[in-house]
């Protein structure tokens, strides 16, 4: 088979080199006989479907890294070990499709220059290996993690129309080798097959932005105001969670709402910790290690104090940015507390920001004290109880009557039959609608969703109409003034008809060049048929 014009024999032979993991010059593949076969397709067919699969992976890989710093605190209670699997996922997804797509363009540049695709068995052995990996991670995300598929589905919100130009993109590139198949091969069958096929997904695609709906989709002057900001734990990539310094670092970040976790010491303390144990904030099993197991509960207010709770952050760095703190920061890290709720609330009352906490642990049998415990210390504070959002729903009614100024937040959407209108709730991100957070914002009720922590996210948030956001990222999200993109109706339609018309003449032009190329090889592969049946007659005769 004569090389295409263009594709010259050297470059031709490192391909084929590449592919089939051995040397193989023109003329020996030529002696050889060799030529794509049946089998051969099938292994392209499932390097497309694998690279596809990787690609996809990639994508949610990327969306899942908001919620990532979760995955990281779960296998930390578990295994007691701290690492950021985030850049673990990203390195092996990076290794996965780099593989997977350095493949596919050396098999659609061999099928350019009319060379066989003769994949090697120690490539077909690691497609296998990365579509068994990929599937396994797809598995183990839909049984450990399957909220992110709902954050899948709102990411597609945000990207969705770039996504369609991107796609459009691909399979119209993917015109030029699909060209080159239906002109070199002589079953007819499979020319219809594969043209069908790619028309059928051409036009499908070009009619896409049908779906596609957005809520940054919009016009200028119709963008809602810009979502508060509350600090998840307080500025937990600038400063330790839950400590002093993370709440005045949440200050710094303009945010309006300290959020925050409360338990209960022994001696009826109310204090600032996450976690039911010490051992992820602390360094209590240096301190106390025959009691680095125990309840955080049941130690007492002394004992507490004597923890320290910000060389931690130092030593595991939960989040990259802790690289780049200063030496001043470094200090004052190394001195953190554990913080009482009083010193918190004092702190808050200060720089007049709201306070917004849970009661932990809920299945605690002195869980009546601990709440009031933790009114006492509000109520003697001082601290406008307008400032303070209540979140528990054990024993709601009794903290209503005893301090009615407490602003009550809901971690659950309303009721049809509510006796009373909510005001305030709190869900995380993945379980409102755009069209739920639409409705709420009409009916005047404030909507904090959680933890939002990229900007993606926050900007297709922003254009829904959320009220606020609570985040680890303060320091990132304050410096969004606008959505990443905002596009007017009119404006998307220009783009997709645009996009659409631009990719159809790219096809024709390259089924129209192929085919004169493919012409003009036909009388010089004719001639040489001939002449090499006339030598073969000769000898014979």
């Amino acid at each position: 088979m004569a090389d295409p014009p263009g594709c010259c024999r050297p470059c031709a032979t490192c391909l084929l080199c590449l592919y089939s993991c051995q040397w193989i010059t023109a003329k020996k593949e030529k002696r050889k006989g060799l030529r794509t076969t049946k089998c051969d397709c099938s292994w392209f067919l499932f390097l497309f479907c694998v690279f596809l699969f990787t690609l996809v992976w990639l994508y949610f890989a990327i969306i899942i890294l908001n919620d990532f710093h979760n995955f990281n605190e779960f296998i930390f209670k578990q295994q007691k070990l701290w690492l950021d699997w985030s850049l673990v996922l990203l390195i092996a997804t990076a290794v996965l499709i780099t593989y997977s797509t350095v493949l596919l363009v050396l098999a659609l540049c061999l099928q350019l220059c009319g060379q066989p695709l003769k994949l090697h068995w120690l490539h077909k052995t690691l497609l296998i290996i990365t579509a068994l990996v990929v599937a396994a991670a797809f598995t183990g995300l839909g049984i450990k993690w399957a909220e992110e598929w709902k954050s899948a589905r709102i990411s597609l919100q945000e990207t969705g129309p770039f996504l369609h130009i991107g796609i459009v993109g691909g399979m119209t590139l993917l015109a030029w080798p699909l060209a080159s198949v239906i002109y070199r091969t002589r079953n007819t069958g499979l020319k219809v097959f594969l043209l069908l096929a790619y028309c059928a997904v051409m036009i499908a695609l070009y009619l896409a932005p049908l779906g596609i709906t957005s809520p940054c989709i919009m016009e200028e002057n119709q963008l809602p105001p810009k979502p508060a900001l509350v600090g998840h734990r307080g500025a937990p990539m600038l400063a330790p969670e839950n400590t002093l310094m993370s709440l005045q670092k949440a200050v710094d970040c303009n945010v309006q709402v300290f959020e925050t976790d409360v338990m209960v010491s022994a001696d009826g303390v109310p204090f600032l910790m996450h976690d039911e144990k010490l051992t992820r904030t602390t360094d209590v099993q240096k301190v106390f290690p025959e009691r680095a197991d125990m309840n955080s509960t049941a130690f007492n207010w002394t004992d507490l104090q004597q923890l320290n709770a910000g060389n931690w952050f130092l030593e595991r760095k939960p989040f990259p940015t802790v690289q780049s703190l200063s030496d001043g920061d470094r200090d004052e890290v190394a001195k953190q507390r554990i913080p009482s709720l009083e010193q918190a609330l004092e702190a808050a009352k200060e720089s007049n920001i709201s306070i917004m906490f849970d009661l932990r642990p809920e299945k605690h049998s002195d869980y009546q004290s601990f709440v009031n415990a933790t009114l006492d210390v509000i109520l003697k504070s001082g601290i406008p109880l307008q400032q303070v959002l209540w979140l528990p729903d054990e024993f709601r009614e009794q903290v209503k009557k005893r301090a009615p100024g407490i602003q009550q937040i809901y971690g659950r959407k309303r009721d049809q039959d509510e006796k009373e209108q909510l005001q305030r709730i709190n869900l995380s991100y993945q379980n409102m609608s755009f069209e739920e957070i639409r409705q709420y914002r009409q009916d005047n009720i404030s909507v904090n969703l959680y933890v939002v922590n990229q900007p993606w996210l926050f900007s297709v948030l922003w254009c829904a109409g959320v009220s606020s956001v609570t985040t680890n990222a303060c320091q990132v999200l304050k410096e969004m003034q606008h959505p990443i993109w905002l596009l007017p109706s009119r404006t998307y339609l220009m783009i997709w008809i645009v996009v659409d018309c631009v990719s159809f003449l790219m096809i024709l032009w390259a089924f129209l060049l192929l085919k004169k190329c493919s012409q003009r090889r036909q009388p010089v592969e004719s001639e040489t048929d001939v002449l090499l049946t006339k030598i073969n007659s000769l000898m014979q005769d």
